[in-house]
Formats: structure tokens, sequence, C-alpha cells
């Protein structure tokens, strides 16, 4: 049978094209960008749950603070020292809230320590990587409210008789328990933070018991979790602090260079965080 040529050109015009295998370059680039776009969802996601997560344990953390606080008041009658100073071995023995420094170096329980199990990771805020900024203390990212609950030692002195001060009879006394009137505001333990990393002596700014407006400006709080800063208050809520404060005497300068503000900062611009009368 003989075919004719303008069949031959039909049957070759309606047959359908064959598709190349795999992604044209266009169907690959589309491809990569929605993976990237799901795997950066996916990667924010796990980055969230996991600053949350942090966020919580430090929330535990101060609550821990807290009840080992209330305890010492209980046994003791009163709230532990901030800091506390006396003599060993013609050397100064350092005493804080949390950790005890020998005069030969070596580290002893503190006395919240004391009454927390030794479960000295309690003194460790997730969510700071730094090194101690006071001695070898092993784990650290939280202060206390120096200024108006925790006394304050001062170094040994001899007194006109010639008597040794030191340790308790020797430092300024914070506000007794009995004259707390308002607990549910002011700040017990919260997330210590200036310039070279963090503090655990939480200082009020209004700079009337320190009477040194540096040492005031390195007392303030981190506000490592997500811009905000965490604290227990004396009646035991944990709550988050989302605005940081200059302080009623913010001095530029010391903001700058010893506070790092907004990073670190007051948690209010007076004293009522910090005062409980």
């Amino acid at each position: 049978m003989t075919i004719e040529p303008d069949s031959i050109s039909t049957e070759r015009r309606s047959a359908p094209r064959s598709r190349p295998l795999g992604f044209t370059m266009t169907e690959l680039i589309v491809v990569l960008g929605i993976t990237s776009a799901l795997a950066a969802i996916i990667s924010s996601g796990i980055a969230s749950a996991s600053a949350m997560s942090r966020s919580t344990a430090c929330r535990g953390n101060l609550r821990q603070l807290h009840l080992a606080a209330e305890a010492y008041l209980t046994t003791q009658g009163g709230y532990p020292a901030a800091v506390l100073y006396r003599m060993e071995d013609g050397d100064v023995r350092t005493t804080s809230w949390d950790f005890d420094h020998r005069a030969d170096g070596t580290i002893d329980k503190g006395p919240i320590w004391t009454y927390l199990d030794d479960q000295d990771r309690v003194f460790q805020c997730p969510d700071f990587r730094g090194a101690s900024n006071f001695g070898e203390d092993p784990s650290t990212g939280y202060n206390y409210n120096t200024t108006f609950v925790g006394a304050e030692g001062r170094f040994p002195t001899l007194d006109p008789d010639g008597r040794l001060l030191e340790g308790w009879d020797h430092c300024r006394r914070g506000v007794p328990a009995a004259a707390h009137r308002k607990p549910s505001t002011t700040a017990l333990f919260g997330d210590g933070g200036w310039i070279a990393g963090a503090n655990k002596f939480m200082r009020a700014p209004s700079n009337t018991v320190e009477v040194d407006l540096g040492l005031v400006h390195g007392g303030t709080q981190a506000f490592r979790h997500a811009l905000c800063s965490n604290l227990v208050c004396l009646d035991g809520h944990v709550e988050c602090c989302d605005t940081p404060s200059e302080g009623v005497h913010g001095n530029l300068e010391f903001l700058r260079t010893i506070t790092d503000f907004p990073r670190n900062g007051f948690l209010s611009d007076d004293d009522t965080s910090y005062d409980p009368r």
C-alpha cells in the first residue's frame, strides 16, 4: 500500500512530544524555595520552643530560691545577708547569699544553698552562658534584693575599743521581715545582668542606700528571656518584667558603660519594685 506524503506529515505533527525526565530549572528553584521556607519555619519553631523551655526552667529556679529564703527566714528569724565578711587565718572570708568563699579559695555552701538540698544548679539561669563575675562561683545568673532585703556587710575593722567588727556585727541591715508591707510587688530574686555578664546583688535605682551611682548601675536586671526579665516576689509569685527602666537617677554614661541599657535595666524608675515597706 502506498502512503501519501501528506498523511505522514499529519501523523508526525499530531504525535505528542515526550517530556524530559526530572525537574526543569524553574521547578527546581521553586522546590528549593519551598524547602528552605519550611526549614526556616521549623527551625524558628524549635528555637522558640527551646527558649520558652529555658524561661520556664528559669522561673522554676526562682521559685526554689524563694522557698529556700523562706525556710531560712523561718529557722533564722530573718532573711539571709546578701554578703558578709569575716577574718579567717589572717585573710577575709566572704559569705554571699549563694556561695561561701573560704580564705583558701575553696567554695562552700552559702545560706540559700544550705536550704536547696545541695541543688546548686538552681543558681544557674538556663539562658545565661557567661562566667561568674564573683570569684569562682560554679553557677550564676540570678541576683538578690540587696538594697532593701538582704544585709550588706562591710570589710572587718576594729571599733574604738579595739574589738574586731565583722560579719553580722559590721553590716548594713535590710528592712526587717516584720516591716514588709508589699510582698506582692517587691522583688526578692531575679535575672541579674550588667555589661560584663551577670550580677548577684540587686540594686534599687534611688541610690539612697549605696550612695554610689556606679555600683547601683551595676546591679540591674537582665532582660534575657525574649526581652523579658524573670523575678520572684516576696510572696512567692513569679512574673516577667518586659520594660527595662533607666532609673530615677539614670546616668546616660553609666547606662552605656556599666549597665548596657536596654539589654539590662531596672525593674522600675523608682524603688517601687524593690522597697517592701
